[in-house]
């Protein structure tokens, strides 16, 4: 038995059709991050990874549509796109190969449904980004966008109730994983004509949107980096509270996330300047040290467990 179908079997996912959804589901968000992915399988509790599988496969889909294509294409899909799901989320069916998976889990987590919804009200903040003015204009961003979209998966990694200040921690990772992002993929939005960083930090370093075009390597351009990937990185490292909230079996997969979030950033800081050209990778020995790391601790983490129970069905 394969790995992947171990953890079908064990979230209850056992009639053939859906299996293929969710299986086609995996290899679209394998190929996305593959450590994040790996991270899933390894250290997520098996009837759980299929779930979070069907939540982030969803958010790429939708992301994917708002991003891709001129903005009259764009829009129209996305027009589509909402009232398909939202039209599946009233009736409980879709035909939809994304969406029936989001349904399922749905079924066996139901606050993912009450996300599902709030990102659709506000994902059309990422159709209408133009650039960030100021500070309060990404923060605004964040809100509306990145948070909702990254509280369809961390719904589903703290059950029952959402704690309180749950969503405050979540909102200090995907800040810090949304810098992250716009300074390591700076090479390539600058080329679909997107510029993510506040025209005030631009100014407040002495930088221009050409000089980031030409790739410009200069003290300025330096400084900026350096300040964008500290950001990034302060938050990062604020986010491990996060693990606070979890239950035991879901640490390590958070842990190992921020980490790989981590070497990602030490990674841009290295490559300086050339993120203008092409965003920067950790090194496969980091990423391998991180996993093996995790592994260990789930591997412990259920043992104890195991050996609980065994002393318990003992008695």
């Amino acid at each position: 038995m394969s790995m992947w179908t171990s953890r079908l079997d064990a979230a209850g996912i056992h009639e053939p059709q859906m299996r293929d959804d969710f299986t086609r589901q995996r290899s679209l968000v394998a190929r996305y991050k593959r450590a994040a992915y790996t991270a899933v399988l390894l250290f997520l509790p098996r009837p759980l990874a299929p779930h979070v599988i069907a939540a982030v496969a969803f958010m790429h889909h939708t992301d994917n549509l708002l991003d891709q294509g001129p903005l009259p294409q764009r829009a129209a899909a996305y027009t589509a796109w909402e009232k398909e799901v939202s039209q599946a989320l009233a009736t409980g069916t879709s035909d939809h190969p994304v969406i029936r998976p989001l349904l399922h889990t749905g079924a066996c987590h139901p606050r993912l449904l009450v996300h599902a919804e709030d990102f659709l009200r506000t994902a059309s903040t990422e159709l209408e980004f133009t650039g960030f003015a100021t500070e309060p204009d990404y923060q605004r961003y964040l809100d509306q966008y990145s948070l909702p979209a990254f509280m369809l998966v961390a719904c589903l990694l703290a059950p029952g109730d959402e704690p309180a200040g749950y969503r405050a921690a979540c909102r200090t990772y995907i800040d810090g994983s949304q810098r992250l992002d716009f300074v390591n993929d700076l090479a390539e939005d600058l080329s679909d004509g997107r510029l993510t960083i506040p025209q005030d930090t631009l100014a407040s370093h002495g930088v221009t949107r050409t000089d980031l075009v030409q790739a410009q390597d200069t003290p300025g351009v330096r400084a900026l980096l350096r300040h964008l990937l500290q950001e990034a990185r302060t938050a990062l490292a604020a986010s491990h509270c996060v693990t606070g909230f979890l239950p035991p079996a879901n640490r390590p997969f958070v842990r190992a996330l921020i980490a790989l979030e981590e070497a990602t950033t030490d990674a841009a800081g290295v490559k300086g300047p050339g993120l203008l050209t092409a965003p920067a990778r950790p090194a496969v020995s980091a990423m391998l040290k991180i996993l093996i790391r995790e592994y260990r601790h789930t591997r412990s983490l259920r043992r104890s467990r195991a050996d609980r129970y065994d002393c318990t069905s003992s008695e």
